[in-house]
């Protein structure tokens, strides 16, 4: 994973220790709580093995930080839950500082009108 040069250069060196592979899955399922990804996906978009995400995956389900359903994951919304993980707060702080913190104001006026075609068919 890469991050830009402005975090490499504000960045003290504890900063820039490399999060676990479950810190990794974690902060993408967090970043995109409102979705649920197949394990091979979550592995493409964050950059990590495939091998590896299922593990971290096994391990953060055993923890009750995320559920899986079929062939999908999602963040549990249990915030208490994550907020008691050690790794949540850290992988937070990182994906906040390299992407920005989310505006949930700006997600709804980006928020499409209808539903997406795929929703569509399944109500």
């Amino acid at each position: 994973m890469s991050i830009d040069r402005e975090t490499f250069e504000r960045a003290d060196e504890g900063e820039l220790v490399e999060l676990s592979t479950p810190d990794r899955v974690l902060g993408f399922l967090v970043a995109h709580a409102d979705r649920a990804f197949e394990a091979s996906e979550i592995a493409a978009r964050a950059e990590l093995d495939s091998g590896t995400v299922s593990t971290a995956l096994s391990r953060l389900k055993s923890r009750g930080l995320v559920e899986h359903k079929g062939t999908y994951w999602a963040v549990t919304r249990d915030e208490e839950r994550l907020s008691e993980y050690d790794g949540y707060e850290r992988a937070t702080a990182l994906f906040n500082e390299q992407f920005g913190e989310e505006d949930d104001d700006a997600w709804r006026e980006q928020a499409p009108e209808e539903p997406h075609p795929s929703v569509e068919d399944e109500q």
